[in-house]
This record gives C-alpha cells, sequence and structure tokens, in this order.
C-alpha cells in the first residue's frame, strides 16, 4: 500500500491542506495505522497532483503564506475505488526488536530485559493513543458506517498492542527466571 491512497482516502473525506493532514490525521488519528513525516507527505501531494489524481486550489492569505488546499479529482476517485477493491498482500514485518533479540544469544539476560522493557515502555504509549483514538471515535458516536469501520480498525490496533504487551511481559517473566527455553 502506499501513502497516496491513504491521502486520497482522507482527502475524499473532505478538502484539505498538507498541514491540516499531518496534523489532524497524521499525527493524531491515523498516527497508529500509517505514519508519515511532512516531507513524504508534501511529496506525495505533488506526486498525486503531477497524476491528476488530486487538485490544488492556492487560498491568499494576506497576513500569513498562502495555503494550498487539496481536493480529489474524479480521477482520484476512481483510482481510490480501483485500490479499494484490489487484494492487499500480507505486509512485510520489520521490527528492530525482533531482530535484536535474534541475534542476542551472546548478551547477558539483564541487557535483553532491558531492551524489551524499552519496548514495553513504548508498546505501552502506542496502547494509550490507541485508546485514545478510539475514546474520540466513541464520544463522536454518530453510529454511522464510517465510524463502524474506523472503531474495527482502532479495535484491531489495541489487540494487536496489548498482544505484543503480553509477549513482552511473557519474555521477562521468562528471562528474568533464567527459563531454559530460552
Amino acid at each position: 500500500m502506499s501513502l497516496a491512497y491513504v491521502i486520497l482516502g482522507l482527502l475524499e473525506q473532505q478538502p484539505m491542506t498538507g498541514y491540516d493532514l499531518k496534523t489532524s490525521w497524521f499525527d493524531d488519528a491515523i498516527a497508529h495505522l500509517w505514519p508519515a513525516d511532512q516531507a513524504q507527505i508534501y511529496r506525495t501531494l505533488d506526486k498525486l497532483e503531477q497524476q491528476g489524481w488530486i487538485a490544488c486550489q492556492v487560498e491568499v492569505q494576506p497576513d500569513r503564506p498562502n495555503r494550498k488546499v487539496y481536493s480529489v479529482t474524479e480521477g482520484g476517485r476512481m483510482a481510490l475505488q480501483r485500490w479499494l477493491h484490489s487484494f492487499q498482500p500480507l505486509p512485510v514485518i520489520r521490527d528492530p526488536l525482533l531482530v535484536q533479540l535474534h541475534f542476542a544469544a551472546n548478551l547477558p539476560n539483564a541487557d535483553i530485559v532491558t531492551l524489551l522493557e524499552q519496548q514495553q515502555a513504548a508498546r505501552r504509549e502506542a496502547l494509550a493513543h490507541c485508546q485514545a483514538v478510539a475514546k474520540k471515535l466513541l464520544t463522536a458516536g454518530s453510529g454511522s458506517r464510517e465510524q463502524q469501520l474506523r472503531r474495527y480498525v482502532v479495535e484491531f490496533a489495541i489487540q494487536r498492542e496489548q498482544l505484543y504487551l503480553d509477549w513482552l511481559m511473557q519474555m521477562i517473566a521468562e528471562l528474568r527466571s533464567e527459563s531454559p527455553s530460552l
């Protein structure tokens, strides 16, 4: 999947600036799904505009820099629909911690536990973020199909983070007890 389809999906909901995309969506509401930095967003907006999938309207602001407001074109809607109907292959999982563990046999258990505890703290933050997004969805509560599908997605993200945390707790406990299984 590419960032282009995420941006098309967001712009299909409403026209936005690159700044709006970054602050309202990529830093908040969909950070648990698809992180993107400002440079990636603006590069993708430029490519989408060149492809004719989005249009840009410049809003002149006398006291501030002009705003570029992007909206989806008919061609962009068609591309998004084709993508929504296409099968998505399994994602490639690149987890640095798992690679570290794969090669960590010569580290003392205490050092491995430290790595796991650091990951545990980061995963707790990720879980808290997902739970905050879920809470916003519940309080927004229109019960629309869109809200229902978003709730399903954030529930998956919550379960994914909780599963990772459970696994970390198990690994930490085993390493601390010097379990022969590791």
